[in-house]
């Protein structure tokens, strides 16, 4: 049975019995607290938690997952991977244990013929909770499972919560008997390998506080809506179903196998350290696709991180199997056709998603080249001074910096006959983990932290007006001071005011938010900001600047007119960009985000290079000619399906519900979902000045424009400047930039002279130099300082020069210099300084260290730099020291 009739079998079953058919929502979560969407309950939290009322009794889904928290076990087990897909079914204080039971044995062992799953019910085990005799009474009552086939377990396996005060309460987990080649007899209990959990089914019945622990809270009592939450994995299920033995050999993952084994020449099953890179490979492609399908692009940090971990392990699992040359056209295509029935986006979006894929393939491998040229140095200096081992911080740098896999260092170390101070690494890749933790504790509060708007938002969405009107009069719902309910805010104190209705638009879909303040009797609010901390509600950040506001008040939101009217024409010139750069680009050149306030825009599109001149004018101008038309803008609300058929297009990364707001300007021309402000007609933008381009990553471009009289300012600051050069040049505007090219090169052939003159004076001070020649030890030394110098290269000219004239015996030359007002030393060493033991990077690092920064190189040649060019004669003197003490 294939993995998406099986998703279809479970669908249309819980259709029939009067569920909802909710579609997947994106893996890019809307909880701030984590990246993706890690379980099938994410989407659903704020009904479960009672924050948003649920807009459905029943539901039933497919929801696409990705967990890569326990990413070293893929490819071990038979059962991890990072992309995988939940089957649930919920109920929102409908039907309770016996119905959700009563649906799982139905489904599971109803014959395939007959719509069912066809499992034979001798297979199959369930766990219950400890304390839960209901549940255990339900399945041997209605499932008719012998009493020894229900096992009992505690909290810690039976018993769910979000680790947050809330709601809470026992669960079931259904079992499939893989049978004794897979281990031991006696249940769930004794063995999960060979009994594989593909079903658990969460009774939400109890609100809990006070959580110290998984297994530790307190219970409140019962919830007054009880809930049903189920997940059946996916993937479990279609490798039992398969007849395989993990599911990396299901339908949907292993074309990509297949394909991996086929570039690579090895066989699968022959070697296990060679079948677990295949499984790691065949996941991590499908993972890499469906999370690029969902917006998702490579970058060194967030989301994009992750996926650029995934891509580059994938990577690397090749390269260990042999193949070094680029593979992700072969892989990449292998997966979109397995996966492309299930999620025809990736078929449909094929050519941006390949075109990050590929662009962060080459990347990395040009990366991997360069990373082995670094390791090869650490790996002769290590050597060189007699050490063991590559140092923590080296192999660390490689990995932040270089991106340069631990894994890859270590075997390269390895056939050196080294190893890593992997001690040293570890505690730094810990310090960075808890760096990132302790980021991501000041990000936005978290989903978990957003019981307080549950009355708000029990309340009613919150009205948005702004579209049509600039002032709302309404009333004060709810106040909140460091996040806690209040009943009023007094004068000087920072507030969140919940409003019924409001004209001020809360920021999303890249539009920041509406300035302005919000009056009633008595008092003022000066609006910080304005965002919706949850689903359908808008807290609006105040300053009381005058009196103070109580909650029931009268309260009338005043939009800044003259900043919206900025911002309404920075939204449009962005949807105007987004199209003049599909017509000189192509489709490919698609939206990667977007920020648009007042009189400014951002805009990031998927290109992997930069924009010529003659490229940038012509976007420019079929913008600008856009305005000129003055098209109409139109909005309407329409079906999700209609704006789709009707080519509009959407930014990954929002979430859309069944209706959604379409924004047209002139027509097709310009189509897109938004649900920002924007003009009227095109020529209220008045004028559009692209002002930069830029890389933000391997595979996108960042485009920047002012709008508006903002756009005017600066071609008039312009044209103030090209009005001063004309004059101060004497120079016709036509003629002006041959002149400038003029002079700058008549600069350049100075300064050419210049150096040259300054090189043939230091050459001059050889002899000196060598004259001044002193002993230490058995060894003749030459420290230094001569002031300052054009270059670094200069100096390094002249040590070799001095070096060269002190002859065969042992010889050591150390110069200093300001350079640009930085230190600079360098250090040479003749044949026999060197085998009696004097090493240049050695030296030079004793130099660097007396100057506040770093220095190293080879044994015959190096050189060290720092900040304190006052202490130049002290690391001369080190120098001096450290020759006298080798």
């Amino acid at each position: 049975m294939k993995t998406a009739e099986i998703a279809q079998r479970y669908l249309d079953f819980f259709e029939k019995n009067d569920h909802t058919i909710v579609p997947s929502a994106s893996l890019v979560s809307d909880d701030p607290s984590i990246l993706f969407t890690i379980a099938g309950m994410v989407p659903f939290i704020p009904y479960l938690n009672g924050l948003v009322p649920p807009p459905y009794s029943r539901a039933a889904d497919v929801q696409k997952c990705i967990r890569t928290l326990d990413i070293e076990e893929v490819g071990h087990t038979a059962r991890h991977g990072t992309f995988f897909q939940m089957l649930g079914n919920w109920s929102f204080g409908d039907y309770f244990k016996e119905g959700a039971i009563s649906y799982a044995w139905e489904l599971l062992t109803s014959a395939e013929a007959d719509g069912g799953l066809g499992f034979d019910e001798r297979d199959l085990w369930v766990t219950v909770y400890e304390d839960d005799d209901e549940a255990a009474d339900i399945w041997h009552r209605v499932a008719g499972l012998p009493v020894e086939r229900i096992q009992r377990l505690g909290k810690e396996d039976n018993y769910w919560s979000t680790g947050q005060p809330g709601p809470a309460g026992p669960c079931s987990e259904i079992y499939f008997d893989r049978g004794p080649a897979y281990g031991r007899d006696g249940g769930p209990a004794v063995d999960d390998n060979r009994f594989t959990e593909i079903w658990n089914l969460v009774f939400m019945q109890y609100a809990i506080t006070n959580v110290r622990s998984k297994t530790e809270f307190d219970i409140v009592g019962e919830l007054p809506k009880k809930n049903i939450d189920t997940g059946m994995g996916l993937e479990r299920v279609a490798f039992i179903k398969q007849g395989v033995d993990n599911m990396y050999e299901t339908d949907q993952v292993r074309p990509v196998l297949d394909r991996a084994v086929d570039l690579s020449g090895r066989r699968y099953g022959a070697v296990h350290e060679d079948d677990v890179r295949f499984r790691v490979i065949a996941d991590h492609v499908r993972s890499s696709l469906m999370l690029l399908s969902d917006g998702v692009t490579p970058s060194n940090e967030g989301r994009g991180y992750i996926l650029r971990r995934l891509m580059r392990r994938s990577i690397r699992s090749m390269r260990l199997l042999g193949v070094d040359g680029p593979t992700f056209p072969e892989l990449f295509a292998a997966s979109r056709d397995a996966m492309k029935d299930a999620y025809p986006v990736v078929e449909t979006d094929w050519q941006r998603i390949s075109q990050y894929a590929f662009a962060e393939e080459e990347t990395f491998l040009r990366t991997l080249a360069a990373g082995s040229t670094i390791l090869d140095l650490a790996v002769e200096e290590t050597k060189t001074q007699g050490g063991a081992a590559i140092s923590g911080p080296e192999a660390f740098l490689l990995h932040d910096t270089y991106g340069f896999p631990i894994d890859l260092t270590l075997e390269v170390a390895e056939e050196a006959g080294l190893t890593v101070d992997r001690a040293a690494f570890d505690a730094l890749m810990q310090e960075q983990r808890t760096r990132a933790k302790t980021d991501a504790k000041s990000r936005k509060r978290a989903l978990a932290d957003h019981s307080v708007y549950r009355e708000f938002r029990a309340l009613g969405e919150t009205v948005f007006t702004g579209y049509s009107d600039l002032e709302t009069a309404s009333t004060v719902l709810g106040l909140l001071v460091d996040g806690v309910p209040v009943d009023r805010a007094a004068q000087g104190q920072i507030a969140e005011v919940i409003l019924a209705e409001t004209a001020l638009y809360a920021e999303s879909g890249g539009q920041v938010a509406d300035k302005g303040v919000i009056v009633g009797p008595g008092f003022e609010l000066e609006v910080l900001d304005v965002q919706k901390p949850v689903p359908g509600l808008v807290s609006h950040t105040v300053e009381v600047t005058q009196g103070d506001v109580g909650v029931g008040q009268p309260a009338t939101s005043v939009v800044d007119a003259a900043n919206r009217r900025a911002a309404r024409q920075a939204h449009s010139a962005t949807h105007l960009v987004h199209a003049a750069l599909r017509d000189t680009l192509g489709r490919s050149a698609t939206q990667a985000g977007s920020l648009n306030r007042a009189g400014y825009l951002r805009f990031d599109f998927a290109w992997g290079q930069a924009l010529s001149a003659e490229t940038k004018t012509e976007i420019e101008e079929i913008a600008n000619n856009a305005v000129l038309d003055n098209l109409e803008v139109t909005t309407r609300v329409v079906p999700l399906a209609e704006a789709k058929e009707l080519g509009a297009m959407a930014l990954f990364g929002e979430k859309y519900g069944d209706s959604v707001r379409m924004v047209d300007i002139g027509g097709p021309w310009s189509r897109e979902l938004c649900a920002g402000t924007h003009v009227s007609s095109s020529g209220e933008i008045g004028l559009i000045n692209l002002v930069g381009e830029s890389s933000v990553g391997a595979s996108n471009r960042r485009v920047e424009a002012l709008v508006g009289i903002d756009a005017f300012r600066e071609l008039a600051a312009e044209r103030t400047i090209l009005s001063q050069l004309t004059a101060s040049l004497k120079t016709p505007r036509d003629q002006l930039a041959a002149r400038v090219a003029e002079l700058a090169a008549n600069l350049k052939a100075a300064e050419k002279k210049i150096a040259a003159f300054e090189s043939q004076a230091l050459a001059g001070r050889v002899p000196s130099l060598v004259a001044e020649a002193e002993t230490v030890g058995r060894t003749r030394l030459v420290a230094r300082s001569l002031g300052s110098a054009a270059s670094a290269d200069d100096v390094r000219g002249l040590v070799l020069q001095v070096r060269d004239r002190l002859g065969s015996d042992p010889a050591v030359v150390t110069l200093g210099a300001d350079v640009g007002g930085r230190p600079v030393v360098v250090v040479a060493t003749n044949e026999a300084a060197r085998a009696a033991g004097a090493k240049a990077g050695a030296l030079a690092k004793a130099a660097a260290t007396v100057l506040g920064g770093g220095g190293g190189g080879r044994d015959d040649l190096a050189q060290g730099g720092g900040s304190d060019v006052a202490a130049l004669p002290t690391a001369l003197g080190a120098v001096r020291d450290s020759l006298a003490a080798g």
